[in-house]
């Protein structure tokens, strides 16, 4: 398998694991509050990445002269965008929040492409192209209203290249699990902080009603799934893995379905078919196009 085929493997697998995000997020945010439902879900991860870096023998990785710049920079756009996405949720639904936030495949592009100097293919252009289509097709309502909500996600959709970026230099020096401790560690202080100001303490009864979809969130998505994030961005490109994201809002609708009892419109239904087009095309190994005549 070759390192691109290896990194396009681990964006299928954490976007089947973060389609479970929004589901499970709003059910802690209904019970904690949001900032909280955040602070405790990074404490409960950053306790599992340190362990793991102790058992590794690597926690001096966090000290790393080089890498420090990055990982600060990482921090930093991180815990915003994901303070931003936690209270957006208040405001706006799930389905909202994955397909707003995808539109950080739009910014990717515009960043790294049509201003930088990371190129995709056409037939992988057309790809992207075709997932951003399906993804607005199946989730934007023809009486889309950008509230608050949608307004603070839009703006960490904005935000994610930047991560994503320092993410990939970070990834130079030191390994996934050490970025994803140092960038938590950072942010911890500031969250509680935070939460302790602008929301009111949970009780005991709702923390202990909330703690399954808290450990949930953390474990699959803030461990396992950006584990994957980081590896994936060492192997592909930014814009790239920030297309093939399109399976996030499809799989998000098909947990509803079953979880929630959802049942897809016909629009979303149609976009189906652009986004599994569009993942054909831009996971397709450009050589054997080329070799066609």
């Amino acid at each position: 398998m070759t390192k691109e085929r290896e990194g396009e493997v681990m964006m299928v697998v954490l976007s089947l694991l973060e389609s479970w995000f929004p589901i499970l997020s709003m059910f802690a945010i209904a019970l904690v509050g949001a900032i909280f439902s955040y602070a405790i879900i990074v404490l409960i991860a950053t306790t599992v990445l340190m362990t793991i870096l102790i058992e590794q023998k690597s926690v001096s990785q966090l000290w790393i002269p080089e890498a420090q710049k990055d990982l600060l920079l990482t921090s930093f756009f991180i815990t915003a965008l994901f303070l931003l996405i936690f209270l957006g949720l208040k405001y706006t639904s799930a389905g909202n929040m994955a397909v707003i936030i995808f539109l950080q495949l739009l910014f990717s592009y515009l960043f790294f492409n049509v201003f930088g100097s990371e190129k995709l293919t056409p037939l992988h252009s057309w790809g992207a192209l075709s997932m951003g289509i399906g993804a607005i097709i199946m989730l934007f309502p023809d009486d889309v209203k950008l509230n608050i909500g949608d307004a603070l996600i839009l703006i960490a959709a904005i935000i994610a290249p930047f991560v994503n970026l320092y993410q990939k230099r970070a990834r130079a020096h030191v390994s996934s699990i050490t970025i994803l401790a140092y960038r938590n560690l950072a942010a911890l202080p500031f969250l509680f902080l935070i939460a302790w100001l602008f929301e009111p303490l949970p009780s005991l009864n709702a923390l202990k009603e909330a703690m399954p979809y808290l450990f949930s969130v953390a474990i699959l998505v803030y461990v396992i799934s950006k584990i994957l994030w980081i590896e994936a961005l060492h192997r592909i490109s930014i814009t790239k893995m920030s297309a093939m994201l399109a399976i996030l809002p499809l799989s998000t609708l098909t947990l509803a379905y079953f979880v929630l009892n959802e049942v897809p419109t016909m629009r979303q239904l149609l976009g189906i078919i652009p986004i599994l087009f569009g993942g054909y095309l831009i996971t397709r190994p450009v050589h054997k196009f080329l070799s066609i005549k």
